[in-house]
């Protein structure tokens, strides 16, 4: 008799573990779908982060350093078209968000800071604020999260962005309205937030 039951308890084992697992496909299968989602989105945040700061670097060491430090043939500033002078590379930054923002891939990436010079560049968001924290902390690392925007959802990346050259450290150490102005190439002076619509 007790070898009976334990022969059933086995049958109504192998019987159940399908059903179980039949029953949380469904759930699996959505969670597989999502991270794929947002695995994807990461790659496409990594590489538009990976574009930009290729540019950047390019852009301040081949144009901005060359021209208006060691050459003195035209200088960089702020306000680049009222003086006649090269905008810098926060400014080239915001251009191209702007095209990247009006083109079919409504994406859109920001320089932001939590010592930013203008108000317009420090965080908008709670989760802007901590992906800026938790890279000031976490040296050498990423932040990435969801978020939503305007009912739209979007995957955000928050990458750091370092002083990469003599000239990055001179125009925010030099300006007055700078909340820090100590700053050495290769520190921490913000974050690069893109962000990825996921739907």
């Amino acid at each position: 008799m007790a070898k009976g039951s334990k022969m059933n308890k086995t049958k109504y084992i192998t019987y159940l573990i399908p059903i179980v697992v039949l029953m949380f496909v469904p759930y699996f299968m959505g969670v597989g779908m999502q991270s794929t989602k947002e695995d994807g989105s990461q790659k496409t945040a990594d590489k538009v982060y990976a574009a930009l700061q290729a540019n950047r670097v390019t852009f301040e060491k081949s144009v901005v350093d060359r021209l208006s430090r060691e050459d003195r043939l035209i200088k960089a500033s702020e306000h680049w078209v009222q003086d006649k002078a090269l905008p810098l590379p926060e400014q080239i930054d915001q251009l191209s968000s702007i095209e990247l923002a009006n083109s079919a891939a409504n994406s859109n990436y920001s320089l932001q800071s939590l010592w930013a010079i203008n108000q317009d560049n420090f965080p908008q968001s709670v989760k802007e604020r901590e992906g800026l924290i938790y890279i000031l902390k976490n040296p050498g690392q990423n932040y990435y999260t969801t978020v939503e925007l305007n009912g739209r959802k979007y995957f955000m990346a928050v990458y750091p962005d370092k002083a990469i050259s003599q000239a990055c450290v001179e125009c925010h150490n030099n300006n007055k309205n700078s909340p820090k102005q100590d700053f050495h190439v290769g520190d921490l002076m913000g974050g690069v937030v893109v962000r990825i619509p996921l739907s």
